[in-house]
């Protein structure tokens, strides 16, 4: 499992990484936390400095930075020497990598509202928001689009899917009575959606766009839900792509256009 996909909890790095058995063990898992935490409020730390701060032998720190090492949380590096250098090599610290400081709570959440409700306030009210929230899937959709294009038209839901997957929204495409639902299992944005459900809204359009059809928004994580979910009906003709807002009309490089919506009073909200 990678990082991407641990819980987080209290700012402790939890489970990382397939270990061996034994390494799963709850002592040996709050051991590895407690090391990787003692780097992120310390700094760059020496095996001396970490087993005198944990209580440990440097031997089991040693045996747990090498399991943080092979997980891509810490990463070893030469000691900064400032002043007169001693004789000898630098002693060799272990410091927290860009993923291994994502593995800890953060505040991007909290940043991403407080952004949304300036622009809110102070740019143009829901209609600033809702702008802001189709310019922001537009830039992702440019991968997306590339993948759906690429797929034979009875593939192009599951190419979104992975399209989708990709950006760490663990999605998957799966057959229904009467169509197909696109299911995203995770939200990187789900606490802003749950606020500004306009996020929600311009990714139901954009998927309508790739797909070429109506599509509808059953359920949402912001909403409350487990997964959310888009229907995609059967016997739409899939696969004529709408350019992003923007294109010059009559541009040689773009398809056919059609203007499928999505649904107005179920994008980004739970109709129930």
């Amino acid at each position: 499992m990678s990082l991407s996909e641990e819980l987080r909890n209290n700012g402790v790095v939890k489970n990382l990484g397939e270990a061996p058995q034994e390494e799963l063990a709850t002592g040996e898992r709050s051991t590895r936390n407690r090391v990787a935490r003692s780097i992120l409020d310390h700094g760059p730390s020496t095996v001396a400095d970490l087993a005198g701060r944990l209580g440990l032998t440097q031997a089991a720190v040693r045996r747990h930075l090498d399991s943080l090492v092979a997980e891509n949380v810490v990463e070893a590096r030469a000691q900064r020497v400032y002043g007169a250098r001693t004789r000898g090599r630098p002693a060799k610290v272990f410091a927290l990598t860009d993923c291994g400081r994502d593995a800890f709570d953060q505040s991007y959440d909290t940043l991403a509202v407080d952004a949304l409700k300036w622009i809110e306030e102070n740019a143009g009210g829901e209609a600033a928001v809702a702008a802001f929230a189709r310019d922001r899937i537009e830039a992702q959709a440019v991968a997306y689009r590339a993948a759906v294009e690429a797929a034979a038209p009875e593939e192009r839901t599951e190419a979104l899917a992975k399209a989708l997957s990709a950006d760490g929204y663990a999605a998957t495409a799966r057959s229904a009575p009467v169509g197909e639902q696109l299911c995203q299992h995770h939200c990187p944005v789900a606490h802003a959606a749950e606020k500004y459900p306009q996020l929600c809204e311009a990714e139901t359009e954009v998927f309508s766009r790739l797909l070429g059809t109506h599509v509808q928004r059953l359920a949402t994580i912001a909403h409350g839900d487990g997964v959310c979910t888009t229907f995609i009906p059967r016997g739409a003709p899939q696969g004529v792509t709408s350019p992003p807002p923007g294109d010059p009309p009559g541009d040689s490089t773009t398809q056919t256009r059609t203007t499928p919506s999505a649904s107005a009073s179920t994008a980004g909200r739970n109709p129930a």
